[in-house]
């Protein structure tokens, strides 16, 4: 009996500790799609759309910070193209907070 009791408290923590399982996010009606600044490196131009994203995410009234993380976000999409100006990004997904 012991050990079943400890066996279902361990999975309990396991559980609760793997993101997004416990407890079901609260998400935005839709979409935000936010285009970054043309980069030399793409790692940079990712980093500018998502930093442009979380700001337009933040800016929004119905939203604000508490939906800004990124990683947090469903449908995320992550497109990057180059161009003549350097490589650009374009960050999309629906907002959501725990």
């Amino acid at each position: 009996m012991r050990v079943a009791k400890r066996l279902a408290l361990a999975t309990l923590i396991l559980t609760m500790s793997t993101p997004g399982m416990a407890l079901a996010d609260t998400c935005a009606a839709g979409p935000v799609k936010a285009r970054g600044e043309p980069s030399t490196f793409q790692w940079l131009a990712m980093t500018k759309a998502r930093a442009n994203w979380r700001s337009r995410v933040r800016a929004t009234k119905a939203l604000g910070p508490a939906y800004s993380t990124w990683t947090r976000a469903q449908n995320r999409t992550e497109d990057c193209a180059p161009t003549s100006r350097g490589t650009v990004c374009v960050f999309a997904g629906t907002p959501c907070k725990p």
